[in-house]
């Protein structure tokens, strides 16, 4: 569903994405691991089109996205820090993103009401907790029942039950067949719901594999102690490049 070709990105004299290729396929989950710096947030632009590549190639559902936009009514986003308009109310938020999508007749607000954010409709967003916000950033994501969801540290600052409910979510929506895109800080929320890790170092992916393959090549059981693993074989097989 969404394919990179040899995808490069430069800021100044900064090689921020160095000919990624990538073909993320529907009914996987990929965790977009790497350090900071690593060119995680510049690949995650380049699809959602808030970065132009200096070359290659991006395609949405065989599309090329170059000078398009009408490929992201198929994706949902859910930033790491949502910034909204102080003044609103919750629901003059939902109200007016429904505005935007007119196409979309049946919304998903299955994360509104598990989340407990009807209540809360007549608050100002500005008198909203960072949690809070977090979770009108997750309902808005999956709203108008997109096909590929991009989630940037989707999990940062819920509390326990809200994570709980969000991978819930996430599980039923990947079993569906829909496509995710993740970064995540606190790799044990992404146990049973990642199929797929891709690792990024100074804008170059060094590994791009299945969890099976990863936990098997790493001999670990859990995905957060097979990211550790391969994190340290990547900084050894880094330093042996660098020598």
């Amino acid at each position: 569903m969404i394919s990179l070709q040899k995808v490069s990105k430069k800021y100044g004299k900064l090689n921020v994405l160095s000919e990624v290729t990538l073909d993320l396929k529907a009914g996987h989950c990929y965790a977009l691991l790497g350090p900071n710096g690593s060119g995680k947030t510049t690949l995650i632009k380049s699809i959602l089109g808030m970065a132009i590549p200096d070359s290659g190639e991006v395609k949405v559902a065989n599309q090329n996205i170059a000078g398009q936009y009408q490929y992201r009514k198929w994706i949902g986003y859910m930033p790491q820090i949502g910034q909204y308009p102080g003044g609103l109310r919750m629901a003059q938020l939902f109200d007016m993103m429904k505005s935007l999508r007119m196409d979309v007749k049946n919304t998903d607000e299955e994360l509104i009401e598990s989340l407990g954010l009807r209540p809360l409709m007549d608050k100002r967003m500005y008198s909203l907790s960072g949690g809070t916000r977090q979770k009108v950033s997750a309902a808005l994501a999956f709203l108008f029942n997109p096909t590929i969801l991009i989630l940037d540290e989707p999990t940062a600052g819920l509390d326990p039950l809200a994570v709980q409910i969000l991978k819930e979510k996430l599980l039923r929506e990947k079993a569906a067949g829909k496509l995710f895109l993740i970064t995540s800080h606190i790799l044990s929320d992404l146990d049973d719901l990642v199929t797929d890790t891709i690792y990024l170092f100074e804008g170059v992916v060094r590994y791009h594999s299945s969890i099976v393959d990863l936990k098997t090549e790493t001999g670990e059981a859990s995905f957060a102690k097979a990211i550790a693993s391969l994190i340290r074989t990547q900084d050894l097989q880094i330093k042996e490049l660098i020598g």
